[in-house]
């Protein structure tokens, strides 16, 4: 993992931690109680890996079975979790779309003078670099070599896969020295972001794909859409797709952090069980549409544990 990555994870992990957390309650009793569910299910003879494991907010370490291993790429991830739950557990400091650092390489080639190190015009490069994303094929190699390793039983994936779209942008900013290069009118059509969000819809197939394919019994908590503004707003009972959920007394602006992808077409055979929805007020004018789904282990994999 390049060091730049392990910096801008850290610099996120910091932002997070610092908001305001006076509306997080509810948001955290679910979450912790979803999660802890799961720790509570998992066979103590097998592994279990904790994804997104971050600074253990969200995650009741007191729960989870002595075999529980935190992934979290974020440096000092490990460290807050002892902090905060007095648990050192075993750790995995890796980008679990395994396609970060060569997003970022192919944008500073391309962004920047390689004889200088200067940053190009940025209408020179913008489409220039676009097309280049579309070629890159983000494969989560390190999280799929250790479920192979270890064949974990229960995982569970702690809010991450929203923030892949978050990270893989910064990782563009970055390459144009920090700057915000996107379009801001919402009616012109931005071929850069485009592209991020095609390569983030990527990312987040390849990861449900490797977590599907382990087997294991998966427990998924992560973003399903963002809202912006001061528009108070509810969510009706549970529906597909997710917007149609939203209750407001005028026009919400809603983004999808996971760029297109619905979780439940991608889990293919597997049937879905506990499937929740909840609004969490993350912050001043941001309101995130958390999702809870835990897919069993298909039959194959129970036969063969039957604990």
């Amino acid at each position: 993992m390049a060091p730049s990555l392990a910096r801008d994870l850290a610099l996120e992990q910091r932002a997070f931690l610092r908001r305001n957390r006076a509306g997080w309650a509810d948001h955290l009793a679910r979450v912790r109680s979803f999660l802890g569910e799961g720790l509570q299910a998992a066979d103590p003879k097998a592994k279990v890996l904790i994804l997104g494991a971050g600074s253990g907010l969200e995650v009741p370490w007191r729960l989870a079975p002595p075999s529980a291993v935190g992934w979290d790429a974020d440096p000092l991830s490990r460290i807050r979790t002892l902090l905060r739950h007095g648990r050192l557990a075993p750790w995995v400091f890796e980008d679990l779309t395994g396609g970060m650092a060569e997003l970022s390489a192919t944008a500073y080639r391309t962004v920047r003078e390689p004889w200088s190190g200067r940053i190009r015009a940025a209408r020179t490069v913008s489409r220039r670099l676009a097309g280049l994303l579309g070629s890159l094929k983000p494969n989560p190699g390190p999280l799929r070599a250790w479920i192979g390793q270890h064949r974990p039983g229960t995982i569970l994936a702690a809010n991450v896969m929203g923030q892949f779209g978050v990270v893989a942008q910064r990782g563009v900013e970055r390459a144009f020295g920090g700057r915000s290069i996107w379009t801001q009118d919402p009616e012109q059509v931005d071929p850069l972001e485009e592209a991020v969000s095609a390569w983030t819809a990527r990312a987040v197939r390849a990861f449900l794909a490797a977590l599907v394919e382990s087997g294991a019994d998966l427990w998924l908590v992560h973003d399903r859409g963002v809202l912006f503004g001061h528009q108070p707003a509810t969510l009706a009972p549970m529906e597909e797709p997710w917007t149609a959920q939203l209750r407001a007394a005028g026009p919400l602006e809603a983004s999808d952090p996971l760029c297109g992808v619905d979780v439940l077409c991608e889990i293919k055979d597997r049937i879905p069980e506990k499937h929740q929805r909840w609004l969490w007020p993350v912050g001043q004018g941001q309101c995130q549409i958390m999702e809870a789904i835990r897919i069993p282990p298909p039959a194959a994999f129970l036969s063969h544990n039957p604990n």
